[in-house]
Parts: C-alpha cells; sequence; structure tokens
C-alpha cells in the first residue's frame, strides 16, 4: 500500500532505528510512548488488522516481541493489539504495541 505508513517504514522509506528485524518483521520505538519502554512490532507486509493475518505469521510477531522484551523488560511488558476504532487502531496496518518499564494496571484504561 502506497500510503500506509507502517508499509513506507517497512520498505525504508521513512527511516527508523530498529530495535529487531527479520525478512518477516520489524520492531522499533514508537513515536508516541505511553511507557517507559514502548515498541512496535508490524510484518513487512501489509494486513490492515489482526483478523487477516495468517497464525503463522501471527506467531512470529507475538515470538519476536517476546524476544525483544526480554531483552529490553526483564521485570515483565505488556503485549496489545489494538484492532478497530473501538480498540483504539490508528493506523490500519497491523502492529503489536510491547510496553513496559513501569507497572502497568489493570482494566487498562
Amino acid at each position: 500500500m502506497t500510503d500506509c505508513l507502517f508499509c513506507k517504514i517497512a520498505a525504508g522509506t521513512i527511516p527508523v532505528t530498529p530495535i529487531f528485524e527479520d525478512d518477516r518483521v520489524i520492531a522499533f520505538a514508537d513515536i508516541n510512548p505511553q511507557a517507559p519502554t514502548h515498541f512496535l512490532v508490524i510484518p513487512r507486509e501489509h494486513f490492515a488488522d489482526v483478523t487477516q493475518v495468517p497464525a503463522e505469521l501471527l506467531g512470529h510477531l507475538l515470538h519476536a516481541a517476546a524476544r525483544v522484551a526480554e531483552t529490553q523488560l526483564p521485570h515483565g511488558h505488556r503485549i496489545a493489539i489494538n484492532t478497530g476504532p473501538d480498540g483504539g487502531q490508528t493506523v490500519q496496518h497491523v502492529h503489536l504495541h510491547v510496553l513496559g518499564g513501569r507497572p502497568m494496571g489493570w482494566p487498562p484504561g
């Protein structure tokens, strides 16, 4: 998709400093962090939301998020996937939020 922000990041058109990347996913710091540590994990391929992602790729996204969190957030973390307007999704390219560096409240606000 030519007008998708995360597709441009995945293609390298918009530069980011990767925290982790492989041939299928890239992780980078969120520009509007909601916790001391907040990064996103996106697939390089465009999927509008989590309902479209093949199970194997979704597992790969979660594994990548957990791998990075393990090194950066030794005291725990939260992984969230916002889907649709009521779920708080603002970019129509599936992405995992990984947050940590402080205690997380429940329920989320």
